[in-house]
């Protein structure tokens, strides 16, 4: 599958990929194989002989993990540029969760074996990829933080406020994805996330499908 312009352009805009010399880039590039996923569709799952490492270029996918009686935790959702399984490349043998996509999706495919050599022979990649877990460090804690310190009215009235477009008080925005996605995003339950949005209309926050209306951001940000 060939890659537009515009998956390209996010290629060289994730740190893994961009942040070495021309030579690297290059490797990279030629190790990659482009392919697009159903709604749904499986990729791996939790358990399984690890052998890639993924780049979002369009469309969201959702990492879980499941409980012993089926019940499910989404650990992350990513969307295009957000790559993940950097967390196998030292060693790793199998995947540690379960990752599905959301809808339909184009994603770049790296062999981890590839990219375990091209660090053997580029220290511009292996200090990409030390970058690259430090940054998911430091996310999985301000997750942890979010989940003791934050409500469920909180976490979402934190959600559309980093939504807003620049210094605008109000805006309307759809969801990219459906509100159960946003729920797992948030660490919610649907059921939390609906009473979220129902607590919200007091702070003029307008719920249709997945349009919402922010009419007060300076409301939210009291919250």
């Amino acid at each position: 599958m060939k890659l537009s312009s515009r998956e390209k352009s996010i290629l060289m805009r994730v740190p893994l990929i961009g942040a070495g010399d021309e030579t690297a880039t290059a490797r990279f590039m030629e190790a990659l194989t482009a392919v697009t996923v159903p709604p749904r569709q499986i990729l791996f799952r939790d358990g399984e002989i690890a052998e890639h490492l993924f780049c979002v270029l369009n469309g969201y996918v959702r990492l879980y993990r499941l409980s012993k009686d089926g019940r499910e935790a989404d650990v992350r959702i990513c969307g295009p540029g957000d790559t993940f399984n950097e967390c196998l490349i030292f060693g790793a043998d199998r995947y540690h969760y379960n990752a599905q996509a959301v809808e339909n999706c184009t994603l770049a495919r790296f062999e981890l074996s590839r990219i375990r050599a091209l660090i053997d022979e580029e220290p511009n990649v292996a200090k990409a990829v030390v970058q690259c877990l430090s940054n998911s460090l430091v996310r999985t804690m301000d997750c942890v933080a979010n989940d003791r310190l934050q409500t469920a009215t909180q976490r979402v009235a934190n959600y559309l406020i980093k939504q807003g477009p620049g210094s605008a008080t109000s805006y309307s925005l759809r969801l990219p994805f459906q509100k159960s996605v946003l729920a797992g995003k948030l660490g919610l339950a649907p059921e939390a996330l609906s009473r979220a949005f129902s607590s919200l209309r007091e702070s003029g926050v307008i719920v249709r499908g997945r349009i919402i209306q922010v009419n007060d951001i300076g409301a939210l940000k009291q919250i």
